[in-house]
């Protein structure tokens, strides 16, 4: 199946559109899983089911470390299909207050050669309304642990991002086991200088506000980080993540930065403006990440994204302080079976470190030893 889909990738998918590959690829598995008995068939084989693989994190148990990051299902259209595909959690987003078309198309480009995408897709969705009455229709069934990324209208001014995120956050808490505020996109003008500290502390607390109005005060809270930060940012957003509570930290985003490519400067160009992800971005979003570790130590889950391909990349982010991990680039180039590879791959390497189960792992590289640590495992 493996070498199939790479013969597909390269023989055809790779020389058409990326975004009408997403909708038909994204299309054919709604309508797949939407067959009675299907969609828990097939996360029964793709599923995580190695014991050691389970987790307890944000007040959720989880069934494997790997989610499927936000933006592959931004309005909640089947966050089922993509848990039967082998994640063990899913985050749907960006969802921001009001419904809006995103960029002009074409703003999806793949970067073969790095195994890397760029997006500008400008947080392109239906409205916290709609994907909360969708989400509200789909309640009952068998979902997976949701998170709910939540952004600002682009049209919204700067000074009203506080209410703007407040919006959809008091729409969509009840659908949601956990919340992120996404401050890091590149592709909605202004977004990224809400990271700092000043204007990210009103942000949080006018959604904390509308969290407990919509009684839900205690639903866990999220910020996601760009890569781009400079270090003494991502200091400041780890205190200031302790000094408000919050429950985590998603790190990072996608980055501005074309450092590094093995694609073409006529390819880079041609892709445009946007965030990228994948392979290129591997090293600092680890960076950033031993770096949060070091600042909140385990008083904080991190959960991290960007670059992460094969087992060994999970499982250096778990050893670096993650507790979760998330992918989405590497879905695209590994394909249907990835997650299951991913979750596989991670059992055998918890087997081979001599631990009982993930959770052990978690930060093991930071406290030098590489001894177990006290288990989150359910």
């Amino acid at each position: 199946m493996t070498v199939f889909y790479q013969i597909v990738f390269r023989s055809v998918l790779r020389h058409m559109d990326a975004e009408k590959v997403h909708r038909m690829s994204f299309a054919a598995l709604r309508g797949v899983t939407a067959i009675p008995g299907v969609a828990s068939a097939m996360g029964r084989v793709l599923g995580p089911r190695e014991p050691e693989l389970a987790v307890r994190a944000l007040g959720q148990e989880f069934p494997g470390p790997l989610g499927m990051a936000a933006g592959f299902d931004k309005n909640a259209e089947s966050p089922s299909g993509l848990a039967a595909l082998g994640f063990g959690f899913v985050e749907i987003g960006t969802v921001t207050a009001q419904p809006q078309p995103g960029n002009p198309a074409p703003r999806l480009f793949r970067l073969v050669e790095d195994r890397a995408i760029v997006n500008r897709m400008g947080f392109n969705n239906e409205g916290s309304a709609l994907v909360a009455e969708r989400l509200h229709h789909q309640r009952g069934g068998r979902r997976p642990v949701l998170g709910v990324n939540i952004g600002k209208t682009k049209v919204t001014p700067e000074a009203d991002a506080p209410a703007d995120y407040a919006l959809s956050a008091r729409r969509l808490a009840r659908y949601a086991d956990y919340l992120v505020v996404n401050v890091s996109s590149p592709n909605t003008p202004g977004l990224r200088n809400l990271q700092g500290v000043e204007q990210l502390r009103p942000l949080l607390a006018a959604v904390r506000e509308a969290l407990s109005e919509a009684g839900h005060p205690t639903l866990p809270l999220l910020v996601k980080i760009a890569p781009d930060l400079a270090d003494e940012d991502v200091d400041a957003v780890a205190d200031l993540a302790l000094a408000e509570g919050l429950d985590g930290i998603i790190a990072t985003n996608t980055t501005i930065s074309r450092e590094g490519l093995a694609a073409s400067a006529e390819e880079v160009e041609a892709a445009g403006a946007g965030g990228l992800s994948g392979a290129p971005l591997r090293e600092r979003s680890l960076e950033v990440l031993r770096r949060l570790r070091a600042r909140v130590g385990d008083r904080v889950t991190l959960v991290a994204v960007g670059g992460i391909e094969t087992p060994e990349d999970a499982w250096a982010r778990i050893r670096a302080g993650a507790t979760l991990v998330q992918g989405y680039t590497g879905l695209i180039y590994g394909g249907p079976l990835w997650p299951r590879r991913i979750h596989r791959g991670l059992a055998r390497l918890v087997r081979e470190a001599g631990y009982r189960s993930i959770g052990e792992a978690v930060g093991a590289d930071v406290h030098g030893a590489g001894l177990p640590q006290e288990s989150t495992a359910v």
